[in-house]
């Protein structure tokens, strides 16, 4: 076989190994959902399928081109080469088949500064539900911006993923992509008590009532929680969303 005829299945194959990679992450299993929103796993989908087609249809054209080279006894010398910078595509394309990077985390959470909460004029009453289900971008607008401090002594229940600290307190935390992984943003609500630090990453489930620091209902309330229960939950399919509580949490 000629040396362009390497090149060219070498192409072909390249193709075909990131379409199986894509469709391994996004089909095969739910690894994408590490790094992507779930309303983009269709796109992700479609871009393995496009790109395993575009690679068996470049391994056929080559086949085709070989046997006509042959019949014909072509001799000339094809120079055409293999991009360099193609090679990249290599290993990202082998480390989604047999390597997976770890989802954001804890690590990425304690590097960022807390997600900027909007500003609300008004809120509505609080259910009398106890403990009351919350996101932590809902407790921390109470916290800091209800004048009417309708979260006074109310227990309230949120998930997240556990972000020690280092005091002897740690941060629970809600990783936010819009996108992908490289718009991530953290909101965080800083836990104490609740018995010994859980393990960095480990999902749980926190009950508690407000932290007093600060005047509640201002800019300078403490976004804290005092927790009496601290329970560990399996991850989330909404992992990457400011979601309540999954139902199974909740008790009434």
């Amino acid at each position: 076989m000629k040396r362009s005829a390497v090149k060219r299945w070498l192409q072909a194959g390249l193709l075909l190994l990131c379409g199986l990679g894509l469709l391994h992450v996004s089909l095969v299993t739910d690894i994408c959902l590490r790094y992507v929103k779930e309303s983009m796993r269709p796109l992700l989908i479609a871009s393995g399928v496009v790109l395993v087609v575009l690679g068996i249809a470049s391994a056929l054209l080559d086949r085709q081109r070989e046997r006509k080279e042959h019949e014909s006894h072509d001799h000339d010398h094809d120079h055409s080469s293999l991009p360099r910078v193609s090679w990249l595509l290599l290993l990202p394309a082998l480390s989604l088949l047999l390597y997976a990077p770890p989802a954001l985390g804890a690590y990425t959470a304690a590097r960022q500064p807390a997600k900027v909460i909007s500003q609300r004029s008004s809120f509505d009453p609080l259910p009398s539900t106890s403990p009351l289900p919350m996101t932590l971008s809902d407790f921390t607008s109470r916290v800091q911006q209800d004048r009417g401090q309708a979260i006074k002594g109310r227990a309230i229940l949120m998930t997240g993923i556990v972000t020690p600290r280092g005091d002897g307190s740690w941060d629970l935390t809600r990783i936010i992509i819009s996108c992908c992984a490289a718009d991530a943003q953290s909101v965080k609500v800083r836990i104490y008590g609740g018995g010994p630090v859980p393990s960095a990453n480990t999902w749980v489930s926190v009950t508690g009532t407000w932290h007093p620091g600060g005047t509640l209902g201002t800019g300078s309330a403490a976004v804290a929680l005092d927790a009496r229960t601290v329970e560990k939950i399996p991850r989330p399919l909404n992992g990457y969303q400011d979601a309540l509580p999954p139902p199974s949490t909740i008790t009434r």
